[in-house]
């Protein structure tokens, strides 16, 4: 049986004060870089009351019980463990909600943005000068030097789009270091999305222009342990939030990502059947039924990785899931047919009876996907 762990004078005394800023930090395979996390967090506030809330998608290097034995340590530091669901943007909400403090920020467990600039954020959130603070990489004074090409383009690029479409004003709405008065962040966060990376944008869009925003710079550093996040899969969870943002969430992210996911089928589908016919010379219902396993199990793969990758799928369950998936496409084959044909019968307009056959298939497969494939436990 563990000694209960006793904290010093001073931490007991900080402890009991209410703190006045909730530090965020979501985690997955962290459990290198936590400790010296809290470490600078420490260093960086002194006497100012805070607490830290670590968000944990259950990591599978066991960051969560790192976690765990600096709060036996230090009563101002809390571990959320996530059992079930994933995703940076929901663990901000979920940490946020569940923090104490009036004021709380988000920062990477990474190292990579820079602690000291919390106290300068928290100044002008207790000020009233602003009710957002973001750490920009791009205002004078900031740095993101430590991009290789590849990811400083695709920044840029993300930036610009967000910007043109949505009318985005400050410079760096991909930042995912910020700080945001609570009372504020929990009037919108019924309206944010828990899928994807850019937690940032989500609330800037959301907001409508609403929030009293600052930017102060920062210099982007160089992780020093573990893996970046960041993988091809964000590119489309960047594409589905802009476009639920364009319709004012009228339609919602996972939709938007799994009618996406449904468009790249089809260019699997045709692919597969041209090869079937040109090149394996098989007849033509042999090859269409290729075609179409083909893309329903591709379809199930980006789906299980990137719509539904807070639920994702794993061991004999994916099995499982694939099995259903098929069911439910096949069933949504027909949802499409029987439309389609019941719209050409009052209008014989051949494309819009195709297209709403086809709006009815995905309709189906993305009701009956969240009901039966990837249903919440």
């Amino acid at each position: 049986m563990n000694e209960a762990i006793n904290p010093g004078p001073e931490i007991a005394r900080q402890a009991a004060a209410l703190p006045e800023i909730s530090v965020v930090v979501p985690t997955f395979n962290e459990r290198d870089n936590v400790t010296t996390l809290y470490q600078r967090l420490e260093a960086t506030f002194g006497a100012t009351p805070w607490e830290v809330v670590f968000v944990d998608d259950n990591s599978p290097d066991h960051t969560w019980q790192v976690v765990r034995e600096l709060s036996r340590r230090d009563p101002r530091v809390r571990c959320i463990r996530r059992i079930g669901r994933r995703g940076l943007s929901g663990a901000c909400i979920e940490g946020i909600l569940a923090s104490s403090a009036p004021y709380a920020a988000v920062i990477d467990a990474d190292l990579q943005h820079d602690e000291t600039q919390l106290p300068k954020m928290l100044a002008l959130l207790r000020s009233g000068e602003a009710e957002l603070v973001i750490g920009s990489r791009y205002v004078e004074g900031g740095s993101a030097d430590s991009f290789d090409k590849q990811r400083a383009g695709i920044s840029a690029f993300a930036t610009e789009v967000a910007k043109r479409t949505l009318g985005v004003k400050v410079s760096d709405p991909m930042s995912g270091f910020f700080a945001i008065r609570r009372d504020r962040f929990e009037k919108l966060a019924p309206e944010l999305s828990t899928q994807g990376f850019k937690i940032l944008l989500d609330i800037i869009a959301t907001a409508r222009g609403e929030l009293r925003t600052k930017e102060v710079p920062f210099t982007f550093g160089t992780r020093l342990h573990g893996e970046s996040k960041l993988d091809s899969m964000v590119a489309m969870d960047f594409l589905g939030l802009v476009l639920a943002k364009l319709t004012g969430d009228v339609i919602s992210l996972r939709f938007i990502l799994f009618g996406l996911v449904g468009t790249s089928g089809l260019v699997v589908h045709l692919t597969t059947l041209f090869i079937a016919l040109r090149l394996l010379r098989l007849p033509f219902a042999e090859a269409q039924l290729m075609g179409a396993v083909v893309a329903m199990t591709s379809n199930f793969i980006l789906n299980n990785f990137l719509t539904y990758r807070d639920q994702r799928l794993t061991g004999f369950g994916l099995v499982r899931g694939l099995l259903l998936f098929y069911v439910v496409c096949s069933v949504g084959l027909f949802a499409n047919v029987g439309v389609a044909f019941s719209v050409y019968d009052q209008e014989p307009i051949w494309w819009l009876a195709g297209a709403a056959g086809a709006l009815m298939g995905v309709v189906w497969n993305y009701a009956m996907s969240g009901l039966f494939v990837w249903r919440k436990r």
